[in-house]
């Protein structure tokens, strides 16, 4: 059963009898917590929870906040099984549309990350996937992802909509463009390799073959997280913030902004 979380800087002891806190290295006087904001957007399974909130609650949050940000005209909201699955029921429920299955994983095929070159990744998404063209034959169709890094594999997966009859395919994105590496523990790849640093992410739209691309606002992503833990410090001040110090998450990936002086 869940008993609470490991506080940041804790050495925690468990035993059969209970839960000791050894020693907690505290935070330097007046630094706020700088949390890793992408395990909410795509690390974390869903039903963690972080902070005291669950994570499928705040990427609903997420999909209902790109929706205020960019809505569009279509007729059905769809995902890419199975990580963005909440932000686009939440985006589906704020828009107004019906949320519609128009993919299917095929359990049968290994992971596409881990091929050696970027065709055999794309050829390992198209085999991964299977349509479902009852579903949006004909339609304006809006898939929601958590993210788009290099850009490789969403591709791919826009083209056999098209040709499995979509009218429209618009993206959505529920979180900001990755910008710049991460010198913190995640392996997100070198500056050069993420597509919003190529010169293809000016035209973005047309280089993964979609009628659209819209990101979720970096502001967006960290009202989406922040909105029920303050909710919950208003309330009860002594709760998180006791522990924490003050209220803050690591968007260094997002923005170049690094909790910490880096030094090479």
């Amino acid at each position: 059963r869940y008993y609470r979380e490991v506080l940041p800087g804790e050495i925690v002891k468990i035993s059969r009898h209970d839960v000791q806190t050894l020693d907690v290295v505290r935070r330097s006087e007046g630094d706020p917590s700088a949390f890793c904001i992408f395990e909410y957007v795509y690390f974390a399974r869903p039903d963690s929870i972080f902070e005291g909130q669950m994570v499928y609650s705040v990427r609903k949050r997420c999909g209902q906040q790109l929706a205020i940000e960019a809505p569009v005209e279509a007729d059905l909201v769809s995902t890419v099984p199975e990580s963005a699955t909440p932000a686009a029921l939440g985006y589906a429920q704020k828009c107004g549309l019906p949320y519609v299955e128009v993919l299917c994983k095929n359990r049968y095929v290994g992971r596409t990350f881990i091929q050696p070159n970027m065709r055999l990744r794309q050829l390992g998404v198209a085999k991964k996937f299977g349509v479902l063209s009852d579903n949006f034959k004909g339609k304006r169709v809006v898939i929601i992802d958590d993210s788009i890094v290099r850009g490789n594999t969403i591709s791919p997966i826009i083209k056999l909509l098209r040709e499995s009859g979509a009218k429209e395919v618009h993206i959505r994105v529920a979180s900001p463009p990755i910008r710049f590496p991460c010198y913190m523990g995640i392996n997100i790849p070198t500056k050069e390799e993420l597509i919003a640093n190529r010169p293809e992410f000016h035209d973005l739209a047309n280089y993964i073959g979609a009628d659209s691309v819209v990101y979720l606002s970096v502001e967006g992503l960290v009202s989406s997280v922040q909105e029920s833990i303050k909710a919950r410090q208003d309330n009860n001040p002594k709760s998180q913030k006791s522990f924490t110090g003050k209220l803050g998450h690591c968007t260094a990936c997002l923005t170049g902004d690094y909790p910490v002086e880096l030094e090479w």
